[in-house]
């Protein structure tokens, strides 16, 4: 099998969250041919975080996403610290966006968000035994939580309603892997 080596690379953009690097790729079965040129987001890592009540209802997060100028309901999630663990990533963020504590967070799923454009890999964590300790979002967040059953999660999700990627695998993995 046939793949690229990188020839060349040059990071033209350093963000708060990701970097954005310029690569010159040569195929390895054809080094002659031209060489082509992509654009990589690079990305520290995430988490997702799928809350479930002690009555199985689930914890999701109305929020403002600048991205696409509207609402989103979508789980908790966020990008990892430098040399943060993804538990604790997850434990923080949270706490940081429903104001819920999880006396256990286990991890369900790891996977690549967009491989066609970022390396941003992403791990997904079930929390449970939630306590209340106040919401604490961060200064660029417009973030409410909103409860719901899983019956009515399944419906948003189906009607396109819950439209983000990470929030409906995680859901979908959790119910799969007996969760609810």
């Amino acid at each position: 099998m046939t793949g690229f080596r990188t020839a060349s690379r040059r990071t033209v953009h350093r963000g708060r969250k990701f970097d954005l690097e310029v690569l010159r790729l040569v195929r390895t079965s054809a080094p002659r041919r031209p060489a082509l040129t992509r654009e990589v987001v690079r990305h520290p890592g995430a988490v997702v975080v799928l809350p479930i009540l002690d009555d199985r209802r689930i914890v999701l997060v109305r929020v403002w996403r600048i991205t696409l100028a509207r609402w989103s309901l979508e789980l908790p999630a966020g990008t990892l610290e430098p040399a943060e663990r993804p538990i604790r990533c997850a434990a923080r963020e949270l706490i940081e966006e429903t104001g819920f504590r999880a006396a256990t967070l286990t991890p369900i799923a790891r996977f690549h968000t967009s491989p066609g454009m970022s390396d941003e890999l992403m791990r997904a964590f079930v929390a449970r035994g939630l306590t209340p300790v106040g919401q604490r979002p961060e200064e660029d967040e417009l973030i409410a939580p909103r409860i719901r059953t899983i019956d009515d999660v399944l419906r948003l999700i189906d009607r396109g309603q819950i439209h983000d990627a990470k929030s409906i695998a995680a859901v979908l993995l959790a119910e799969r892997q007996g969760f609810f």
